[in-house]
């Protein structure tokens, strides 16, 4: 660790002192020594640069590379203002080795004419850097930086929609989500960056015609030099110094151009260029006889094209034989898989065949509402629905697998729990579900139903009537709606089901984080599994377990008194008496509650029979039905009041209550009174008596 350490603490060194470097460099004389030492190191950084997105299979491999055009743009100025002062202040004295010996390589020792094409090759070089390249990487950069930023929401939800479908594992979806934003980043930088190519570009130019025109003043005021020697002097070593200082540039500019093209690669460039010239032997083919022909024109040089023609048709000839090998080996190894799976024997089977905890069938004509290329639209709210089913129940729901089911009709979906069906549903693609709420004022044409969630009757009505039926008093619903409102239900009605060992391990182990006295005194006197039945208790009923804290921190108060699981969720449920309440309070904070008669809640604690599962209140089966219709009665009279049916009752006779209609009326709220909180105004609105 320790040299490690060092080793990061150098290269920030390194990285700083360079920095400095580069700053002094436009400010003090340097001596022809270090100035070619410097030169030399340019050349070598910008060589490198280039080789290395070469090598690069992705851009955002090397996203560094936005700073270093910074850096190195900055570098490559710093050495152009120290030649030019060198060059002006030491005139034909200048001993810079890297910039005479450019100029004399490129200029020659033809004296002016050398130097015209000294300078033509430098007015070439700077034209192409300018034009064609500096300006089409620019342009590049820019339209990738716009397409990658607008992309970028679509690809967030498209690995959101894999995650979600199982595809992926919540650590690939977060890689590959952070892969994306750096990618935004990258592109991004490079919009801005290419900016400094083509001023680095435009700065030579100038550079170059302030070193001619002040070194001309220089020689023949100053110096008194004739004006052949002047030009002489400053033009070829002011061409040698913009040569070698628009090299390297050179370099950058075109790496630049390479970086911000190969957005769709998936190897290096040369590996790139290997595997799409060869797709197709063809080719080669077609362009030697083309060489061919044209080398038995008059005035082709023949000795030049017939060769290259048959080294065109030599390679694709040499295309065509790996082609076919790799055919062969591709049927040879699809022959040995088919004979080893003939031969396999029944017993290589998995011992352990695992189940979805939950998971959503689609026969094959609902496959639209999850494809990609249509929009995905299920997709989406499966993950909304993960989402607000954490934020109201406090239960992660884990991964919802969406599969398709040849064994379903093309219009059903079915959803599973741990592989048994809880539900299934028909659909109509194309058409709108109009439920009928109760309040609608005109027929509709279309085929009868009922609402899958909810039991509702209800029509399926074309695109056209959609305006219509919604005027009428319809509730209308798309297909993904109704599945994810039907998902959302299932969820609601199941969560006890969902909740398993390992999720509630999970839940405890993330709540010691924080929390870790709570959890360490929790965990003392009650198992993983006796703390998974008090939650599945109070889902059973609705009541969210997103406060644990306060859940672990009652259990730890009562679970040395009693190991009756059924005690232990009445006393959380006490805990939690302001959150349940301000489910179903009115806005003035009342809760509107119907009652029991003192005689037969009696009866109903006196029938209180314990058994494996719990209480039961055992009444006669003609009590049993007698009781059953008082509370129907009561209830659907509340329903017509516009009030939530609850029940308000002692404490011993809640879960009995609860139990002995849960049957019949599921979603009835049966409440004790330890269970109303303080500053819970209620109001009865009712009472049930014996019939």
């Amino acid at each position: 660790m320790a040299e490690k350490g060092l080793s990061i603490e150098r290269s920030d060194l390194f990285v700083a002192v360079g920095a400095v470097v580069i700053v002094l460099m436009l400010i003090i004389p340097l001596p022809t020594v270090l100035l070619d030492l410097l030169m030399a190191t340019n050349l070598v950084l910008n060589l490198l640069i280039l080789l290395t997105v070469l090598y690069t299979k992705r851009a955002i491999d090397f996203s560094v590379f936005p700073t270093l055009l910074l850096v190195s743009t900055v570098f490559g100025l710093g050495l152009n203002v120290s030649s030019t002062r060198l060059i002006l202040s030491q005139g034909m004295k200048f001993q810079g080795r890297m910039i005479k010996a450019f100029s004399t390589f490129v200029i020659g020792t033809n004296g002016t004419e050398g130097l015209v094409i000294g300078f033509v090759i430098f007015i070439i070089l700077i034209a192409v850097q300018a034009f064609v390249i500096t300006k089409g990487s620019t342009r590049v950069a820019e339209v990738a930086a716009r397409f990658t930023l607008d992309a970028m929401p679509m690809k967030q939800t498209a690995i959101e929609a894999e995650y979600n479908s199982g595809a992926i594992t919540e650590e690939e979806a977060r890689h590959r989500k952070m892969e994306v934003q750096k990618e935004a980043d990258f592109y991004g930088a490079m919009d801005g960056a290419s900016k400094f190519v083509s001023g680095n570009v435009k700065i030579g130019i100038f550079i170059t015609v302030i070193n001619i025109v002040a070194g001309l003043i220089f020689g023949m005021i100053f110096r008194s030099e004739p004006f052949a020697q002047a030009i002489q002097t400053y033009a070829s070593l002011t061409i040698g110094d913009g040569l070698l200082s628009q090299l390297p540039s050179l370099f950058v500019s075109v790496a630049t151009g390479l970086i911000v093209t190969r957005s769709v690669s998936d190897g290096t460039f040369g590996k790139d260029i290997k595997n799409q010239f060869s797709q197709n032997s063809w080719v080669y083919f077609v362009g030697a006889g083309t060489l061919a022909v044209i080398a038995f024109l008059p005035g082709f040089p023949w000795y030049v094209l017939l060769p290259l023609a048959a080294s065109l048709a030599w390679i694709g000839w040499r295309l065509r034989a790996a082609q076919a090998a790799t055919f062969r080996k591709t049927m040879e190894k699809a022959e040995q898989k088919e004979k080893g799976k003939a031969g396999e024997p029944s017993g290589d089977i998995s011992p352990v065949v695992p189940l979805d905890p939950l998971s959503l069938e689609l026969g094959y004509g609902l496959i639209p509402l999850v494809d990609k290329d249509k929009g995905a639209e299920l997709l989406e709210r499966v993950t909304r629905i993960r989402r607000e089913s954490a934020l109201d129940l406090g239960l992660v729901v884990p991964r919802i697998r969406i599969i398709d089911n040849m064994r379903l009709e093309p219009s059903e979906y079915c959803f599973k729990i741990k592989g048994v069906e809880v539900a299934r549903g028909r659909i109509r693609m194309g058409w709108y579900l109009g439920i009928n709420p109760g309040g609608v004022t005109e027929d509709l044409p279309g085929e009868k139903t009922t609402d899958p969630t909810f039991g509702l009757p209800a029509i399926w009505i074309s695109e056209e009537n959609r305006e219509r039926a919604e005027r009428a008093g319809y509730t209308v619903v798309d297909p993904p709606s109704i599945i994810a409102t039907h998902l959302t239900e299932i969820i609601k009605r199941h969560a006890s089901e969902i909740l398993g060992r390992q999720e509630v391990q999970s839940i405890v182990d993330t709540i010691r984080k924080d929390y870790p006295a709570v959890v360490d005194e929790v965990t003392k006197s009650a198992s993983v599994g006796e703390i998974q039945k008090v939650l599945q208790g109070l889902l059973r009923e609705q009541v969210s377990i997103r406060n644990m804290v306060v859940i672990l921190e009652t259990l730890a108060d009562w679970r040395p008194v009693t190991k009756d699981t059924t005690v232990l969720v009445e006393k959380v449920r006490q805990a939690l008496a302001r959150q349940i309440c301000l489910q179903y309070v009115d806005d003035a904070r009342t809760l509107h509650v119907l009652t029991v008669s003192n005689d037969l809640t009696q009866k109903i604690v006196d029938s209180r029979v314990d058994t494996v599962n719990g209480p039961l209140a055992a009444l006669e089966p003609a009590e049993h039905r007698s009781w059953i219709r008082a509370v129907t009665h009561s209830v659907q009279a509340v329903q017509q009041a516009g009030y939530i049916p609850i029940i308000l009752c002692p404490e011993e006779a809640r879960i009995l209550v609860k139990g002995s209609t849960e049957r019949e009326i599921p979603d009835l709220v049966v409440l004790s009174v330890p269970e109303i909180a303080n500053d819970i105004r209620v109001e009865a609105i009712g009472e049930i008596k014996q019939e």
